[in-house]
């Protein structure tokens, strides 16, 4: 099935949705550390946001919404991979998926795609972050969409 869109002025939404909306805000600009923080502070339950936050999106981030594919060479160490995803995690992004070459010389290439928009920081901080990691000998962004 086709999925379908509508565009619904925010006072005719049902309370649930639009506290969903803030609660992923809250996330998104810091003001909140978990989603159980966020979703006391407006007063919703974590169930209702769990059901909802894959579905309701402000216009604006429709907009935003890309996926990132990143290129690494990784040394062929165990939780070298593993530290990267959780840099990944840790900026609120989203890893689709993971393609891992088998290890030739002690590197592995690795390329991942990450879904962006909810990220908690920008991008080149996190690419910064990824570069820096003992164990990374290479990363960059090989595609944006």
């Amino acid at each position: 099935m086709e999925e379908r869109y509508f565009v619904v002025r925010e006072d005719m939404l049902p309370e649930a949705i639009v506290k969903t909306i803030q609660v992923k805000e809250m996330l998104r600009r810091g003001e909140a550390a978990t989603v159980h923080e966020a979703t006391e502070r407006v007063g919703l339950s974590r169930s209702a946001f769990y059901k909802y936050k894959d579905g309701v999106y402000t216009q604006n981030q429709l907009q935003r919404e890309a996926i990132v594919t990143i290129a690494m060479d990784l040394d062929h160490r165990s939780g070298v991979l593993s530290k990267v995803l959780g840099l990944v995690a840790g900026s609120e992004g989203n890893v689709l998926t993971i393609h891992q070459t088998i290890p030739l010389q002690g590197l592995a290439s690795v390329i991942i795609s990450v879904e962006t928009s909810m990220m908690t920081r920008p991008m080149s901080e996190m690419m910064d972050a990824i570069r820096k990691h003992d164990g990374v000998r290479k990363a960059s962004i090989i595609g944006q969409g």
